[in-house]
């Protein structure tokens, strides 16, 4: 603090997410309380970036270090600011916003600056899996393999990430994990295996509706094979906050689990994937990061979900097409073609 006024550095990623970042920099200077802050404003030039803009701002004592973009923009400041006085906030501008989402950050720009105006700052969780910090999920299989599709297909949003599961999802061949937790090891054949420290991807996607960010523990949910008749729904409770009631989900809490699959792959960090090696450490650091916080707690008013309404439009529909799954050698097919159909509507 200097001055009497809190110290705030806005970095902002220009080409984060699928919002434009143009009018950013007014807006923050528009909205921003000048009775309480001095600010500067940064823009991010190469990958990598916003952790070396933050690990000096926690280093020259700011109070408070913004995110501007998208879940990866958010990770990267994040993780220099752990264990230091610096705290997080966020202006979401991403395709995803988990973290933004759980913590009932507006999605709009002026309405997350009047947040970080309010400057209530609190202490929560985050996980390191093989070393890498996460704040929201990490995880492997299935999702991890999406989370590679996801980045090679050089479009962002909800529609692009549904796109890629139906392309993908019925074809992808579950794995066998041996996971040694508190309480001993256990083997699974699973489609994916996610540790949560908040409850969503992001796009309002529950993995983990239940989860806390202050209880010191990570939610792993274990996703068992299902068959084709069964995707659907469980796509509906992942955005409907029902997963946990799913029969093929498997939910435990743990604050470290060590993860061992039969060959090297993918796993993912708050979406951004990276390749492993085949044994995988994830542990929790109990309110290792300061944050931001909304003192009302409440989330914005839930607007049309383009997303949800196509699955529970295919829901609802499902039994119109069982009986072409029955005598199809293509249910696949016909499965995604219905699918994205109703998602091309929107």
């Amino acid at each position: 603090m200097k001055n009497g006024k809190m110290r705030i550095t806005f970095i902002v990623n220009p080409i984060s997410g699928t919002h434009s970042k143009e009018g950013i920099a007014e807006l923050i200077e528009k909205n921003l309380s000048k009775d309480r802050f001095d600010q500067r404003i940064v823009f991010t030039e190469y990958a990598g970036h916003a952790a070396e803009i933050a690990k000096a701002c926690a280093n020259e004592g700011y109070d408070i270090c913004v995110a501007v973009g998208g879940d990866g923009t958010v990770n990267e400041v994040a993780r220099s600011l752990t264990h230091t006085n610096t705290a997080l906030g966020i202006i979401p501008c991403g395709s995803g916003n988990g973290l933004a989402r759980h913590l009932c950050i507006p999605m709009d720009v002026k309405k997350s600056i009047e947040i970080i105006n309010k400057a209530q700052i609190e202490a929560f969780d985050y996980g390191i899996v093989n070393g890498l910090p996460f704040f929201c999920t990490c995880g492997m299989g299935f999702d991890a393999f999406i989370s590679l599709k996801f980045a090679e297909s050089g479009k962002r949003g909800p529609i692009t990430y549904v796109e890629n599961v139906l392309k993908e999802g019925l074809k992808y061949k579950p794995e066998t994990y041996v996971v040694e937790d508190e309480t001993g090891t256990h083997r699974h054949k699973a489609f994916l295996i996610a540790c949560a420290n908040a409850a969503q991807y992001g796009n309002n996607a529950y993995i983990a509706p239940g989860a806390s960010m202050k209880d010191g523990m990570m939610d792993v949910i274990i996703m068992e094979p299902f068959d084709v008749i069964d995707a659907p729904k469980i796509a509906m409770d992942l955005f409907a906050k029902t997963l946990s009631s799913n029969s093929r989900i498997k939910t435990f809490q743990a604050r470290h689990i060590h993860i061992h699959r039969s060959t090297a792959g993918a796993i993912h960090y708050d979406g951004d994937p990276i390749m492993t090696e085949a044994d995988i450490d994830v542990e929790m650091q109990p309110l290792g990061i300061k944050v931001v916080v909304n003192p009302d707690t409440i989330e914005d008013e839930a607007q049309p979900n383009p997303v949800l309404n196509a699955f529970s439009d295919f829901f609802n529909n499902i039994n119109n097409v069982r009986e072409d799954i029955a005598r199809s050698g293509h249910r696949i097919q016909v499965l995604n073609k219905l699918m994205l159909r109703k998602l091309s509507r929107r």
